[in-house]
């Protein structure tokens, strides 16, 4: 077994944080700021262009210095090791884990079962590189002699999430092409898709590791079928591409052979942007800019391998998550990012953290007596202000936020910037002093009000406080800070589910409901009734089928 198998609840380090825990549950940010003149200082890391302040969280430096003992309790060095080493650490798979080979210096060294699969990984890098400089030049011609203008990705999960987060965030660096994807097998989604689309003009980027997944082919051949009703099939060489492991069925399709894009099984699919599933990153912003993106991310490797746990911000972000899960029973964690680049960003992370950790077996096998995975959400500020902001100060459920921020925006307005910026501080102050009982009150006495109206009024408008936030300041919004902020979220993920004593990197939980679909769509298109099911299911079934 490569990793070692650790109930945290039966370390130490974790009976010492319960103790800890009980002492500290219901003191303030505000007391702890008071106490501590230099808290802000000591609670913050620099790193590069990133700076984070986790000052705003409900710890202590005892609180900090019990769990980095958790960490190294379950041995998280061995752990971190392992997973850059390519060590089989999705056991349930028997895989490595090494999307971090895929942004790693041309001179290193990774090894899979004996092999280094680094000069692999750099044939496919020039092989995306060729093929993206043609088409943006514009000398990759379409079957009628025409130069591309759109890209459609056609996958599902990591094959479109990453991609499409990416590609979305990085819009100020796009280029002349104009980037699509089809995901949903809802058939309103790839017609809204392609009605505008002139199929002389179009690439189409098939995305599958097996080139069986039902959403993409379903997709992809319906796509195929339009295409084909204004070009002849030999036409599909030059307009479709894939990245996919499974030859024989790709060149069925029609595909060119070299048009296709090979990818490694030790590379999740929640986690596989980095790879050739990138490749309409790469058409959408150009090569240079998708290689900045992954040494962005290699940069964040290095630190999150390297820097001892007190400075290392990936190690400090999921401890700060075990504290809020397991101790406070903070069931979910918001991502605020304060720039609408950002909009996919808490819908990717959603795949990333809860289809990795929302598991409860643990590595021997046995059913967890702890919570595991957090529920992820969020949307870009100041949007998220006149949404659900009112639930985190008001409501009564505890969720720490992480607040990402840049200081400088992209577009040089700095009136809007200064005014964004002052609603990403305002919010985190805000959440964590609270208004008391006494300052709604001297807020009131201004007021014309009657005394009974004051007193009626005034509980309505305390604020507890309290409020956990993380910052985290960027100086840019570019391909290589983005790199760097992924991959930060992906560590804190490893991190996650090393002290959880979970194997994060499988994910059989989404296989049921597809097996169940199979029955079910051949019973929706035949008079058969094919399988058991319960008396709710089958009535859905049968109303649907009486009505469609």
């Amino acid at each position: 077994m490569a990793l070692k198998s650790t109930n945290p609840t039966a370390t130490e380090s974790w009976k010492k944080l319960q103790a800890h825990f009980e002492t500290i549950k219901t003191t303030h940010l505000k007391e702890l700021f008071e106490s501590n003149p230099k808290r802000a200082e000591e609670l913050t890391v620099e790193w590069e262009d990133f700076y984070v302040d986790f000052s705003k969280n409900r710890i202590t430096k005892e609180t900090l210095n019990s769990l980095i003992e958790l960490a190294n309790e379950v041995d998280l060095k061995d752990a971190i090791s392992k997973y850059f080493e390519g060590d089989i650490i999705n056991a349930t798979e028997g895989r490595a884990v090494l999307h971090t080979a895929l942004r790693a210096k041309q001179d290193a060294e990774v090894f899979v079962e004996g092999v280094n699969v680094m000069p692999g990984i750099y044939e496919v890098k020039q092989k995306i590189k060729d093929f993206t400089d043609t088409v943006v030049s514009g000398s990759h011609k379409g079957h009628t002699g025409k130069s591309i203008t759109d890209i459609v990705n056609i996958g599902i999960g990591g094959s479109d999430l990453g991609p499409a987060m990416v590609v979305d965030s990085l819009q100020y660096y796009k280029n002349h092409l104009n980037t699509h994807f089809v995901s949903n097998v809802d058939g309103d989604h790839y017609k809204e898709v392609i009605k505008h689309l002139n199929p002389e003009t179009t690439l189409f980027v098939i995305v599958s590791k097996t080139f069986t997944t039902q959403e993409t082919l379903s997709n992809a051949n319906s796509i195929r079928a339009w295409f084909l009703e204004t070009l002849p099939e030999e036409a599909i060489a030059k307009h479709f591409v894939a990245v996919s492991t499974n030859i024989e069925s790709v060149k069925a399709f029609g595909i060119n052979e070299d048009n296709i894009f090979p990818m490694k099984d030790w590379v999740g699919g929640r986690f596989s942007l980095w790879s050739a599933v990138g490749l309409s990153i790469s058409l959408a912003i150009g090569y240079d800019n998708f290689e900045s993106l992954l040494s962005g991310a290699h940069k964040m490797d290095e630190h999150f391998k390297t820097a001892d746990f007190e400075e290392n911000i990936p190690v400090i972000s999921a401890l700060l998550t075990v504290w809020y899960n397991n101790f406070f029973n903070a069931e979910s964690e918001a991502i605020i990012p304060y720039t609408q680049y950002l909009n996919q960003f808490a819908t990717y992370l959603q795949q990333g953290i809860m289809e990795s950790n929302g598991k409860y077996v643990d590595r021997a096998g046995d059913n967890v007596n702890y919570q595991t995975g957090t529920i992820i959400w969020g949307e870009p500020g100041t949007n998220s202000q006149h949404a659900f902001f009112q639930l985190i100060h008001q409501g009564t459920k505890l969720i720490p936020a992480d607040f990402i921020g840049f200081i400088k925006s992209l577009h040089g307005n700095k009136e809007h910037h200064d005014k964004l910026m002052s609603n990403y501080f305002a919010q985190t102050e805000a959440l964590m002093n609270g208004k008391t009982e006494a300052e709604v009150s001297a807020e009131l006495e201004k007021t014309t009000l009657s005394e009974e109206e004051k007193q009626k009024l005034l509980p309505f408008k305390i604020f507890e406080g309290n409020k956990p936030t993380t910052s985290l300041l960027i100086q840019k919004l570019t391909p290589e800070s983005l790199g760097k902020l992924i991959a930060m979220y992906e560590h804190k993920i490893f991190v996650q589910g090393i002290i959880w004593n979970i194997y994060s990197y499988d994910q059989f939980g989404v296989e049921l409901g597809k097996q169940l679909a199979k029955t079910i769509l051949n019973e929706l298109t035949s008079n058969d009734i094919l399988g058991s099911h319960d008396a709710s299911t089958q009535e859905l079934v049968n109303f649907y089928k009486k009505n469609c």
